[in-house]
């Protein structure tokens, strides 16, 4: 990613430590600049810290350009703005590439037996660093772990542990398999197990190992037992950090007692040469303003920067229940900020989230950006909540043509882009795959109690390979809790997978309500292209749902009010079911409560004008839990639908344009432009 060039020509006039060109001052920057300079073009800063501090002592700021040479500025802290920093651009000087790294470099390699290299690191032995990523030549690498490829298999819970009837227990030991742990095992304190279930990556540090009932012990709790999902087999999980398991290349090891680093190197890889980065600074840049005292920080501009490696390990205690990773911190955090953009800057290598806007952040825009190989998510948003500070209150942003890939590869739970408690934000345009969990999360109240997030915009964005069969309970785009004048409207969501269930399309979960879903192309699920666990007054309507590869649509609870409002959309599928066979009377729900108290309301969703089809099966035999389609239109639910082939131009290539005598257009189905969805001008890695 680079920027466009910024700086004009004109004739300048040196006054002091900056540049006058056309009324605009510019401040410089360069890795081979001194902070004992001037700042000018030709006697640049060194650092970007001492240049904001120059910029602070000019009488006038508004307008003024912080300009950065290409190359590394290496940070072990973040810089922090705070509001007397308003009205400053930082920008790429031309189209050169400036880096701010947390990382450095760690060199003095020496080759040892079975190709392991080793160097010692005196910082860490000194107990004053410690790091859990590496990265070589630019690619992520993780720590020696067993096993290698797949995943060891939970072999029993001590007595008296509940089954998944009660899953939300904390639970802190379990049973393994015999040779899949071993008590003697270098530094067993170190080794960590990290347990993949649920919709939850939990990593937990050994307490002891106990080889006579082959009991592990953690030194804290995970919130939920260690189960694979809703079932009562064991969880899934590797071990890392494991010293002895040193035996595939890639693989590194740090002791933390003795400092030395231990890696063995990828095929081809010569270490003498070999740029190695570790992780030293926790995060890069801190936008600090005070939301209750109104003092913000207003109109700062990022534009053409890299933002590369934090260093971040779970706090003593917390083993990452948290829902969506959201503890996690970010390279840059923001409080307080308004007004302010980040346009054409990369984030990547990063050992936490990548940006996190907090309590009291308005109308920022994040723009024209690429966010990749993140150890969480890409951008969170959160403020207060409807008990807090109205100034608190986070609204407004903007997050368009970005492309985001590769997240949560250390922390799978993470969220591509998260919404918690905001409103009036805009998700749009963006290009977001191969992440481990969702793509879009917005919302954060469980159930129908009063939510502050609302009016949030979802429109054009293209999500795909995600999910990847790790987690379950998972979607494209999943929603929660009340949520009034949101729209999702125009996404492409496909190749969703999950590990038990879900790996759905659109997936509104707990109290979703008040929602608009038009116009979204959702196809090659690994459930259903819908999906509401329960909600209220959710509105449906032209959308397609295709090739669910066990279900197309699903209603988890019935209530005696409508949950959705769903017309004018295609349903086609050539495998799976309509509605999950195994669960008749869920499927039911989709038309009508089997409990007797809600027959009143009639449906729980109030559906019509749809097209359903399904090449390999005539209508009579498309079941609806015990009854087929043809019996529910007959009994006037779906009313005035089809069961008809929507003749789409090439459904096996996934060419959802219509042809013109297509049934769905005398329904009232409106053609839309699915092909627009995604980052303009901006090319993502698939």
């Amino acid at each position: 990613m680079r920027a466009a060039g910024y700086f004009p020509k004109c004739a300048v006039l040196f006054l002091g430590a900056v540049m006058t060109c056309w009324g605009q001052t510019t401040v410089y920057v360069a890795p081979t600049g001194s902070d004992a300079n001037d700042g000018s073009l030709g006697k640049p800063f060194a650092t970007v810290a001492h240049a904001r501090d120059a910029v602070r002592k000019l009488d006038k700021k508004s307008g003024v350009t912080v300009a950065l040479r290409g190359g590394v500025y290496p940070l072990k802290e973040a810089v922090v703005f705070g509001p007397e920093d308003s009205g400053v651009t930082y920008s790429a000087h031309g189209k050169e590439h400036p880096v701010l790294s947390g990382g450095v470099s760690v060199q003095g390699w020496t080759p040892g037996p079975k190709g392991i290299w080793t160097t010692t690191l005196p910082e860490v032995k000194a107990g004053k660093w410690y790091f859990t990523q590496l990265f070589v030549n630019g690619k992520y690498h993780h720590r020696a772990r067993t096993t290698n490829e797949g995943f060891l298999r939970v072999k029993g819970m001590p007595e008296g542990t509940p089954k998944t009837a009660d899953y939300h227990k904390s639970c802190q030991s379990f049973e393994y398999a015999p040779g899949d742990m071993n008590p003697d095992w270098h530094n067993l304190n170190d080794v960590e197990v990290i347990v993949y279930h649920f919709w939850t990556d939990h990593h937990l540090p050994i307490a002891k190992i106990d080889p006579e009932t082959r009991l592990v012990t953690f030194q804290y709790k995970a919130d939920k037992v260690f189960t694979d999902d809703f079932t009562e087999n064991g969880a899934r999980y590797v071990i890392e950090n494991v010293y002895e398991a040193l035996d595939a290349p890639g693989e590194w090891y740090l002791d933390r007692q003795t400092g030395l680093l231990s890696y063995m190197p990828m095929p081809g890889e010569d270490m003498r040469t070999a740029e190695v980065i570790a992780p030293v600074a926790p995060d890069l840049l801190r936008l600090n303003g005070d939301p209750e005292k109104q003092r913000f920080v207003d109109n700062l501009h990022f534009r053409g920067i890299t933002f590369e490696y934090t260093n971040f390990q779970l706090p003593k205690g917390n083993s990452n229940s948290t829902q969506g990773s959201a503890s996690v911190p970010a390279a840059v955090t923001a409080t307080g900020l308004r007004n302010s953009t980040f346009e054409h800057c990369t984030f990547r290598n990063l050992g936490t989230w990548a940006m996190d806007f907090k309590d009291g952040t308005r109308n920022n825009k994040v723009l024209h950006s690429e966010l990749t190989y993140l150890a969480a998510g890409g951008i969170r948003v959160n403020g207060g909540t409807e008990q807090a500070h109205p100034l608190r209150a986070s609204s407004g942003m903007v997050f368009e043509d970005n492309v985001l890939h590769h997240w949560g590869e250390v922390y799978p739970s993470a969220v591509g882009i998260l919404l918690m408690n905001t409103s009036g934000n805009t998700v749009a345009h963006n290009d977001i795959h191969h992440g481990w969990y969702t793509g879009i999360s917005a919302g954060w109240r469980w159930g129908y109690g009063r939510s502050i997030s609302r009016d949030n915009l979802l429109e054009a964005n293209h999500i795909h390979h995600i999910g990847q069969g790790l987690l379950s309970d998972m979607g494209g785009i999943y929603t929660l809790g009340i949520s009034p004048g949101t729209v999702l409207r125009g996404n492409v969501i496909h190749d969703v997978d999950a590990n038990q269930y879900g790996g759905w399309g659109i997936y509104h979960d707990e109290g979703s309500s008040y929602i608009l879903d038009e116009n979204n192309l959702v196809y090659d699920t690994k459930y259903c292209g819908f999906n509401i666990h329960y909600a209220e007054g959710i509105t449906v309507r032209n959308n397609i749902f295709a090739f669910g590869k066990i279900d197309q649509l699903n209603l988890g609870l019935a209530e005696p009010h409508v949950s959705a409002y769903f017309q004018n959309n295609i349903i086609y599928w050539t495998q799976g079911v309509l509605m999950q066979k195994d669960k008749p009377d869920q499927s039911y729900q989709w038309w009508m409560s089997p409990k007797a108290k809600f027959v009143e309301q009639k449906s729980t969703v109030d559906a019509d004008w749809n097209v359903y089809f399904n090449p390999q099966q005539k209508i009579e035999e498309t079941k609806i839990g015990p009854k087929s389609l043809a019996d529910w239109m007959k009994r006037g639910k779906d009313a005035h639908s089809r069961y008809a082939d929507p003749l789409f131009v090439d459904s096996e290539k996934r060419d959802f344009r219509l042809r013109p005598e297509s049934p769905v257009f005398g329904l009232g189905f409106q053609e839309f432009d699915w092909k627009s969805a995604g980052a303009r001008g901006v090319a993502g890695v698939e």
